[in-house]
């Protein structure tokens, strides 16, 4: 029994209360068959359950064959165009990023020079309010980057004296703005814990307006500014891989139920963020590199496929690494037989790690894309094909640009920004009602017992 005025440690409290609220809110999965729910929105199959509509982007993962579903290799279209012949049409060229950013907000690819002014509007908007670095972004510091950038964000809100305006001109103006300087957000972000808590060196970069995004975020994290033109070729092409993907992502659900709800834009972003950082979505690429070095660390002989592929049962029996029974970076929610980002960005990642020295590791990672559908076939019942997923290279990729793993995740929100901007601008241009999904209620009905009449219970 506890005492009048007698502390009680909040710690303990919780503690104690975590298995009643694991009792009480537990629902046997048997209920979600019996009354038809699909537990994530998604069947057995992969299949969504359709909320709205799209123009921005697509996917393919099956065809329907003679009135059979069959796996395909995976296929995504931004606004129309193959994202194949998008990667194809520049990457030997000229940089990305600002060309299929054009072509996700505004639906068309751009002209000369539409594409020139296009990225000088970008650069210009690549500043940030006067002391703002040091007043928010280097006050309270965090290691968790995800938080600070969205912590930024939501401050940034108090600078718009538009804010709350949801015209499509203003909206746009935050969105561009919010793209423009989320590189900056992430990497000071980076910057202030890594001198604050761990102690290294502190320096600010700023971007330069004649630079692509993807040098500004390699000038802006290395302490000399310098970088190969290799590198960000590879970077861009990553940023790209990851700008949008269907419609159907977490993250971008996310931001077209908060706009539904009448939401401004700084919050709409601060909510995307906040579902991208999870490990089952943006911070898969961090458990990627993490298994890998616990497979380094666990089988002596790299060469020995026989012993990689035991590694990789015990991942499954969850008798190694975190003991999850996942191989990171395997599957994928929607496709089957592969996924065209890690198609497009394997051969790109070859290039690198011959450039970087690491041909070694990219022969692990290719055995492990190898192997891994093999070992899962013989353990799971799979109900589609099994194959590497974009995330599988991409924390690889990082890697061998020294990105530091805090950055990992804040890397794919500052391409991901893009898809989440297109698809607010469509919820706003096209819906006026709320999303509002629905649950089933199985609570039972009970009648009220007064206080007095409860009893105690000395927990």
């Amino acid at each position: 029994m506890v005492k009048q005025n007698e502390k009680i440690s909040l710690v303990d409290y919780t503690d104690k209360y975590e298995e009643i609220c694991e009792g009480t809110d537990l629902i046997p999965g048997e209920l979600f068959d019996v009354y038809g729910v699909k537990r994530g929105l998604r069947d057995k199959n992969g299949n969504g359950v359709l909320s709205g509509l799209t123009h921005i982007s697509k996917i393919e993962a099956f065809k329907n064959v003679d009135g059979k579903k069959v796996p395909c290799d995976g296929k995504l279209w931004y606004r129309g165009y193959s994202i194949i012949d998008l990667v194809r049409g520049f990457s030997e060229k000229r940089f990305g990023f600002e060309e299929i950013t054009y072509l996700l907000l505004f639906g068309k690819l751009p002209n000369v020079e539409e594409l020139q002014t296009f990225k000088r509007v970008l650069n210009a908007s690549r500043t940030l309010p006067t002391n703002f670095t040091r007043d928010v972004i280097m006050k309270a510091p965090s290691k968790d980057i995800m938080n600070s950038v969205t912590k930024s964000v939501l401050t940034l809100a108090s600078y718009d004296e538009n804010m709350t305006d949801p015209s499509i001109s203003n909206v746009l103006r935050q969105c561009l703005q919010l793209i423009g300087i989320l590189p900056m957000l992430s990497v000071y972000g980076y910057h202030a814990y890594n001198h604050y808590e761990c102690g290294d060196s502190f320096y600010i970069h700023r971007p330069d307006e004649n630079l692509s995004t993807a040098e500004n975020i390699l000038l802006m994290l290395r302490p000399d500014k310098k970088y190969t033109e290799l590198e960000a070729r590879v970077l861009d092409i990553a940023l790209v891989l990851h700008m949008e993907h269907g419609g159907g992502n977490n993250s971008t659900f996310t931001t077209r139920v908060v706009t539904s709800a009448g939401s401004d834009t700084y919050s709409v972003v601060a909510a995307a963020l906040s579902s991208l950082k999870g490990p089952k979505h943006g911070g898969a690429n961090i458990k990627v590199v993490e298994m890998m070095r616990d497979l380094k660390e666990s089988v002596s002989d790299l060469n020995d496929e026989a012993a990689v592929k035991e590694y990789l049962g015990k991942l499954l029996d969850k008798q190694a690494f975190d003991k999850k029974g996942l191989i990171y970076g395997m599957g994928h929610a929607v496709y089957s037989l592969s996924d065209p980002r890690a198609r497009i960005f394997k051969g790109f990642v070859e290039r690198l790690a011959k450039a970087k020295g690491r041909e070694a590791d990219f022969k692990i990672y290719s055995a492990v894309e190898r192997l891994a559908p093999e070992v899962i076939a013989e353990k799971r019942k799979i109900y589609k094909g099994v194959s590497a997923n974009v995330d599988f290279y991409s924390g690889f990729v990082y890697s061998m640009l020294d990105i530091p793993l805090e950055l990992y995740t804040p890397i794919f929100a500052m391409a991901r920004i893009v898809g989440w901007s297109a698809h607010r601008i469509e919820e706003l241009v096209n819906v006026d009602k709320i999303i509002r999904p629905a649950y089933l209620s199985i609570m039972e009905e009970k009648d009220y017992v007064a206080l007095e009449e409860r009893g105690s219970k000395d927990a």
